[in-house]
């Protein structure tokens, strides 16, 4: 993996006009500068969020940095089944060019979703999954429909086990989290190879942010863990993590630059991907694992009851 020689900035962000676009957990951090970025040149983009104050609140925030864009706020809950298919059975803005799997949550105490999934396998991948696929028609309309998963470079040391992913045996929260972004990869290298193999422009991507500054550590469920936590967790972030928009990086460059192949995974080039500029990495273990990916999405459709019918273009309920 080569260090790009110049930086890569927003400014290389071609117009986005005439594009829709859906980014999830875009009421703060990583999502919240994606959404402005991509409405700053051009995109219609809807602010997938589950806190409705909160998304409100970043709508406000950025219909005043960005006087006259394209700006809508939706209510979505990866956390739930029903807000998923909720929010996919009112989509009603017909083709969607652009999804950013961007919402998730990370090394929280232990927990189950309303569908008792473990929660960080919930949410990151099926909740991802279910979103994904419910909306699958509305992107295979667009003439050159994108989907960005947001992955993790923490996702590299994950021990994938396929038998404890819903923490069946065991919870362990640093274990289950990588293991949670771990799937993200699969995810979106197993969905290109499907779109490939049923002949749909459709392109998808992994992204890597690297460490960035974000209240993913001390918000939602981790805001309970007390003010120690808090306080030692909000200066690790602050000293030793980059500032947010450099995070937001590899998900813009993935979701905007013309000629990117799809089924890549676009990390920070710099050591361990914690930093640096964003580049097309083809070398990762988990993107050559098709086997442990297609068993995944076996799972996932189990799971979720969301099956990919890519060759009829349309996602279906399973019964």
């Amino acid at each position: 993996m080569m260090r790009n020689s110049r930086p890569w900035t927003f400014h290389a962000i071609p117009d986005q006009t005439g594009r829709v676009a859906v980014v999830t957990g875009a009421n703060s951090g990583i999502g919240y500068v994606t959404a402005r970025e991509l409405a700053r040149h051009g995109a219609h983009v809807v602010l997938a969020c589950r806190d409705p104050g909160r998304g409100q609140a970043a709508l406000a925030r950025m219909q005043d940095e960005l006087p006259g864009a394209h700006l809508e706020l939706r209510r979505l809950d990866l956390g739930s089944l029903a807000s998923i298919r909720e929010f996919a059975t009112g989509w009603d803005r017909g083709r969607l060019d652009l999804l950013v799997n961007n919402a998730g949550v990370a090394m929280v105490p232990y927990a189950r979703t309303a569908d008792g999934f473990e929660s960080q396998f919930g949410i990151n991948h099926l909740g991802t999954f279910a979103l994904t696929g419910l909306l699958l028609p509305h992107l295979l309309a667009a003439p050159d429909p994108r989907v960005v998963t947001v992955s993790s470079e923490g996702q590299r040391f994950a021990r994938f086990d396929l038998e404890n992913l819903n923490a069946e045996r065991r919870y362990r929260t640093a274990f289950a989290y990588v293991q949670s972004k771990r799937a993200n990869l699969y995810f979106a290298t197993e969905l290109q190879r499907r779109a490939d193999a049923a002949g749909h422009k459709l392109r998808s991507m992994a992204v890597a942010p690297g460490l960035t500054r974000t209240n993913v550590l001390t918000g939602g469920a981790n805001s309970s863990r007390g003010r120690l936590y808090a306080t030692l967790t909000r200066l690790m972030v602050r000293v030793a993590f980059r500032p947010t928009p450099e995070g937001a990086k590899t998900s813009l460059h993935a979701a905007t630059v013309p000629d990117l192949p799809g089924g890549g995974y676009i990390v920070p080039d710099g050591v361990l991907q914690l930093r640096g500029e964003p580049t097309r990495r083809t070398r990762e273990r988990a993107i050559r694992d098709t086997a442990t990916a297609a068993r995944l999405w076996q799972l996932s459709e189990r799971l979720t009851g969301v099956t990919y019918a890519l060759s009829a273009v349309r996602a279906t309920p399973l019964p």
